[in-house]
This record gives structure tokens, C-alpha cells and sequence, in this order.
């Protein structure tokens, strides 16, 4: 009879070890020393927010961050119950849907801020764009000493203030520009908020220093780097092999023709393609795990499916297994053989991939 799969792995899957998930909040929470206040937007780096916010709930977070008010009625009604953080700037028609599902928006605009306060005492956050130029108020707009300064001295809801750090893995001078121009900017508030933060994953990762009330881990709990130390791998996209086939000299794989081979090939085609997150645009440099090998990707990436190429003497089954990252390829090597980064290959991750969890 023929070899039968269940149903989640039959095809392509990615598989998520949520216990080296935990395991890297607890990294981050004794390096930073701060109680973390976990980002699990983009369906939690497309590893399935409320799994995720789920095995969080093992460290005791503050709260949870999200970039969407879907997103925070995801966590409502999967009966999470910690503060959920709107972190994307609030626009007032979103004001109902937050109020309704009890979640606290990021405010970066003067009247947007009447919008909220003049629906209650609601708690809420505000932004200082100290450098990335994105979103909240200006570190050095007037009105912070002024009309702003006077809105938040009586606002009962005001709850925390927060900024982003846009190059903590790699300009560490600028980061401390950004954390002086935000500590100025506390400094002038009609008060000190009860909850403030600053550090993503590579701040946080970098010692007390940017530490505050909360840190905000992103990227490193889900097994991406941004230095040392090295996270413990969480997630692995893999795939089986439904086709074998050897080709000629000369014969060329996949769409246009791009690659040629310069001797008879063995090539493998896995059941993954850029529809699943395995993106399309990038060069012949990439490879996948395959029988304990890395082999290398030939021909354009289809929607579907992908090619390799075997040796010979590379013992190769249908229905085997390949890891395209998060095995003998780490996630942050295939992305750089991409030409993009960790974030990029999690997110893209398609709904249509079963996430099968590890506790």
C-alpha cells in the first residue's frame, strides 16, 4: 500500500517549538531586566498569534502588541485577557472597535487625542518619534510644552508613552540620540506615565540600559537574530518531494528558461513555492535541506513548487521531507540568500501552510 501522511504534512507545513519560543522571552527578560510586552502582530510573525500569545502567558507578560484592531479581537476572543497595545497610530474611526474589544491605542496626533478622551477615562499610550520619522509626536514640536502637555495633564486615561529605536543593532550612537531626545521629552510632560519603553528585541538585548517599564521583543522570540546571543530556533518551514526526474545536459527548469544545466542533473521538485512565503525574487544562490544535505534551488521558485538539484549519489525518496529554513539552513541564512530579512520570511509565511505546534 502507498506510504499515507497526515493531513497537516501531507504537502508543505512549517513546523513552531513553542517552548524555544518561551525560551527566548526568558532570555530577554533577564537580559533586559524589564517585564516584556511581547509583539505577536502579523499573526504573531505568521506563527499564529494566539498560539503564541497563549504559550507567552507561561512568562507573565505585561501585555501584548498588535498592528491591527483585527488583530486585537483575535486575542479577545481566543480569551486572552492581558492589555493588548494598538501600535499602529490611531485613526478616531477606530475608536468604537477599540473600546469594544478593550484595547489600548497608540496616539500621535493632537486631535485624534481629543477624539479619544472625549469618549472616557480609557487608557491609552502615547508615540515620540525620537529619529524613525513614522509615526507619533515630534520630540521637538512645541506644542509638548504647550496645548499637548495641557490635554495629557488632564487626561485620567494617559497611561504610557513609547518610542521606536530604528537602528539599535547597528548604530548604537544614534540609538542613544533617540533615548536622550525621548528622556528630554518625558522630562517636559506635565507627568511621568506609568508605563514607558523604547526597546525593541536588539535594545533589549543589549542590557539594562534601554530597559524602562517594558521592553517590546519582536524579531528574537521568534528565532530571528539581531546579534548575540543566538536565539533558540523556533520555527522550520518544510516541505515533501512530489517529483524526481533527471535531465540532460543543456536542458533548462522552471519558468523562462533562467537555468541550464551543464551536465545531466538529478532534480527534485518540493511541494513549496513563493504562494506558501518562499519568495520568488531573488537569484540561483539559495539552497534547502534535503536527505541531510544542503542542495541548491535551480530555476525560478513557482507558485508551488520548487526544484532542486541532487547528486548522483544523493539517496532521494518521494514523499521525503525538505526544510527550506529553520534546519540545517537557519531562517536568518535563507534569508540572506533571499535578499531579505528574518521578519520578511515569517510574515509571508500563507495562511494555507498548516502551523503544526510544539509545546
Amino acid at each position: 500500500m502507498p506510504t499515507t501522511f497526515p493531513a497537516e504534512t501531507d504537502r508543505a507545513w512549517v513546523d513552531v517549538d513553542l517552548h524555544a519560543l518561551v525560551t527566548n522571552a526568558k532570555t530577554i527578560a533577564a537580559i533586559s531586566g524589564a517585564r516584556l510586552l511581547p509583539m505577536v502582530k502579523a499573526n504573531g510573525y505568521g506563527l499564529g498569534a494566539v498560539a503564541v500569545a497563549r504559550a507567552l502567558e507561561e512568562i507573565a507578560p505585561w501585555g501584548y502588541g498588535v498592528a491591527t484592531v483585527t488583530e486585537g479581537a483575535e486575542l479577545r476572543q481566543a480569551g486572552i485577557t492581558r492589555p493588548v497595545l494598538l501600535c499602529t497610530p490611531l485613526l478616531a474611526e477606530w475608536i468604537d472597535h477599540c473600546l469594544e474589544f478593550d484595547l489600548r491605542p497608540s496616539i500621535g496626533d493632537a486631535a485624534v487625542l481629543d477624539a479619544w478622551t472625549a469618549r472616557g477615562v480609557r487608557p491609552f499610550h502615547i508615540e515620540i518619534d525620537t529619529g524613525m520619522g513614522r509615526s507619533g509626536f515630534r520630540y521637538d514640536d512645541p506644542s509638548l510644552r504647550g496645548p499637548i502637555a495641557e490635554r495629557l495633564r488632564k487626561a485620567d486615561g494617559w497611561e504610557g508613552a513609547f518610542t521606536h529605536f530604528h537602528s539599535p543593532e547597528s548604530d548604537p550612537v544614534v540609538t542613544e540620540l533617540q533615548w536622550a531626545r525621548f528622556q528630554e521629552v518625558l522630562r517636559i510632560l506635565p507627568r511621568r506615565p506609568e508605563l514607558v519603553h523604547a526597546a525593541n528585541s536588539a535594545a533589549a538585548l543589549a542590557g539594562e540600559r534601554y530597559r524602562a517599564d517594558l521592553v517590546r521583543p519582536g524579531i528574537f522570540l521568534y528565532g530571528g537574530s539581531v546579534g548575540a546571543p543566538v536565539p533558540a530556533p523556533v520555527a522550520a518551514l518544510r516541505a515533501r518531494v512530489v517529483g524526481l526526474r533527471c535531465i540532460r545536459e543543456g536542458d533548462t527548469v522552471s519558468y523562462g528558461g533562467t537555468w541550464r544545466a551543464d551536465a545531466a542533473t538529478r532534480i527534485a521538485t518540493i511541494a513549496v513555492g513563493y504562494a506558501d512565503g518562499f519568495p520568488r525574487a531573488a537569484g540561483h544562490s539559495r539552497g534547502v535541506e534535503l536527505g541531510g544535505r544542503v542542495v541548491p534551488v535551480v530555476g525560478r521558485v513557482a507558485m508551488d513548487m520548487t526544484m532542486v538539484a541532487v547528486d548522483d549519489d544523493h539517496a532521494v525518496t518521494l514523499g521525503e521531507v525538505a526544510t527550506v529554513w529553520g534546519g540545517a539552513v537557519p531562517l536568518d541564512q535563507q534569508a540572506e540568500w533571499t535578499g531579505t530579512n528574518s521578519y520578511e520570511l515569517l510574515t509571508a509565511l500563507s495562511p494555507r501552510l498548516p502551523r503544526c505546534y510544539r509545546a
